[in-house]
């Protein structure tokens, strides 16, 4: 997701976007950009691709305002000639009135020298401050802008939680409801969240910062800049020794900012936080069109077939003396529910009480097994891209009939799901080594997202296949510890021929042959199981 910044460039003179099928949207919202305005002198370019990678896009020295056609959809959908179109493109119109408010009221440029720290935060202050005046001088606005918040803001705001990105959180949205755009009920598990990591008083400080930028003069640059000053020491930021914007530690999961981002965005779009969740994971993370599907050979469903029978009888071989009970003798009378069961016979009912206790020997309660595989398909693994395909396919059979739940991501240049938890695919996907293994870090967090490997109260487990020879090393181990310290086993499965790096808090197996991969995660589970 871009940063607020990045939808408005006033030092930028760029070509704008053309597209003849748009062409009719282009001039109509060029003529109706005057009445949101109050400037003439502006021209509004509407395409695919427009934006400057953003949503929407002003251009202040061009006096022009680009939005992505990809928010309306096709260009039949309305006429944007008729003032009832809005309605049918809420989100877009609602862009185009956000970039309306920043060439009515953004006339204030960043001074030069300005460390970024420093012009960063004033950005996000200019957010909030911006539609506060189009809504105070254009009071039916605020509907329009309400739709905006949702496509400029995204769970990857909010990586970890540290200060700086809970202050930029709330000022992108607590401020707004300052700004009489959204309601305090509307965030209300954002402002959690940030006053959990701020704390109360730092939060009422930044809120007097927000508050005093929705006043502040359209062309006083000197007021925004002094509030950004006083933003980051409330931060415990030094701009003079610190000027650069800080940058999260990859070496850290997200937590509860990203988690409470993702509920208000689920909620705004309708959703529920897992419906929306899915949504997002298959945008991002569908497998490349090269990758290709096959039936699944009859040693593969002999394998899944296989392992699944080795599942149950991990859950199943020690059975421990209980007691259960039973309509009928023999057994333990139980008073009270022989008398509920006559009380049901005498109502003319089927009885349903058990009046009868009894002893057996049964299996103990298991915890359902959560395992992750995570294969590495960088160009130096191409012997085991063939293997792991199939180990996906036979684990996701094995665990839809054993009560374990499975996960199988492949990392390299991108990052891209195989196998969704308890999906049962019908056809084994073909994975293709390319690149280089440098999304090891988001291949972590996504299996600790689709499996919560780092909660506790169930049984979980890890299974990598790489040489280890990663980016950023120094990373990877503290996601590695962070999940072993939270009782998840990490698997790692070395190829024996090649060089690489060993991580600490893992299991590292050096695999000769790359079928055997399969048998050593299959086997880890199954012991998993047994010792649970």
């Amino acid at each position: 997701m871009p940063h607020p910044h990045t939808h408005l460039q006033p030092d930028t003179t760029t070509p704008g976007v053309a597209d003849p099928a748009w062409q009719d949207w282009s001039t109509a919202w060029t003529r109706h950009v005057s009445v949101l305005t109050g400037r003439t002198d502006l021209t509004v370019t509407v395409a695919p691709g427009a934006g400057g990678g953003a949503p929407a896009c002003f251009y202040p020295d061009d006096r022009r305002i680009e939005v992505d056609a990809s928010h309306i959809g096709a260009p039949d959908v309305a006429n944007p000639r008729r003032a009832g179109h809005k309605k049918l493109v809420p989100t877009a119109y609602g862009l185009l009135v956000h970039e309306a408010a920043h060439a009515a009221h953004s006339q204030w440029r960043t001074p030069p020298g300005t460390p970024p720290v420093v012009a960063a935060v004033a950005k996000v202050l200019e957010e909030s401050r911006i539609e506060y005046r189009q809504r105070s001088r254009r009071r039916a606005d605020r509907r329009w802008l309400r739709h905006t918040v949702t496509t400029l803001l995204d769970p990857g705001d909010a990586p970890v939680d540290d200060l700086w990105h809970a202050g930029h959180l709330a000022g992108l949205l607590l401020a707004r409801v300052d700004a009489r755009i959204l309601t305090a009920k509307d965030i209300r598990g954002v402002r959690a969240a940030v006053t959990a990591i701020l704390g109360r008083k730092r939060l009422l400080q930044l809120r007097d910062v927000w508050r005093q930028a929705h006043t502040a003069d359209d062309t006083d640059a000197e007021a925004m800049m002094d509030l950004a000053w006083r933003w980051c020491r409330i931060l415990g930021i030094n701009p003079d020794r610190q000027p650069d914007i800080p940058v999260p530690d990859p070496g850290v999961f997200a937590g509860r900012l990203a988690q409470a981002l993702t509920d208000y965005l689920a909620h705004a779009t309708g959703l529920t936080p897992s419906e929306y969740r899915a949504r997002q994971i298959t945008a991002r993370f569908s497998a490349p069109a090269t990758w290709t599907r096959r039936d699944p050979t009859d040693g593969e469903r002999a394998a899944a077939r296989h392992l699944a029978a080795r599942l149950r009888r991990a859950r199943t071989h020690q059975p421990e003396p209980d007691t259960r009970p039973s309509l009928i003798p023999p057994g333990r009378l139980r008073t009270r529910h022989a008398i509920t069961a006559q009380a049901q016979t005498a109502a003319g009912t089927i009885p349903t009480a058990t009046p009868w206790q009894r002893r057996a020997a049964l299996p103990p309660p298991k915890p359902t097994l959560h395992l992750g595989v995570i294969v590495d398909v960088s160009f130096s693994m191409h012997p085991y891209a063939a293997p792991m395909s199939s180990a996906g396919w036979i684990l996701a059979h094995a665990a839809r009939s054993s009560d374990a739940i499975t996960a199988t991501i492949a990392f390299g240049s991108t990052v891209t799901l195989l196998i969704g938890p308890r999906q049962r695919p019908t056809h084994v996907q073909e994975m293709r080594t390319f690149g280089g293994s440098s999304t090891f870090i988001d291949a972590v967090k996504l299996a600790d997202e689709l499996l919560q490997l780092r909660q506790p109260g169930r049984l979980r487990m890890l299974a990598v296949v790489s040489d280890g020879d990663l980016d950023d090393i120094p990373a990877a181990q503290r996601l590695v510890t962070t999940l072993h310290r939270a009782g998840c086993a990490v698997l790692w499965l070395r190829p024996a021929d090649l060089d690489g790096h060993t991580f600490t808090d893992t299991t590292t197996l050096l695999v000769a042959d790359p079928v055997q991969a399969i048998d050593h995660v299959a086997d880890a589970a199954v012991t998993a199981l047994e010792q649970a």
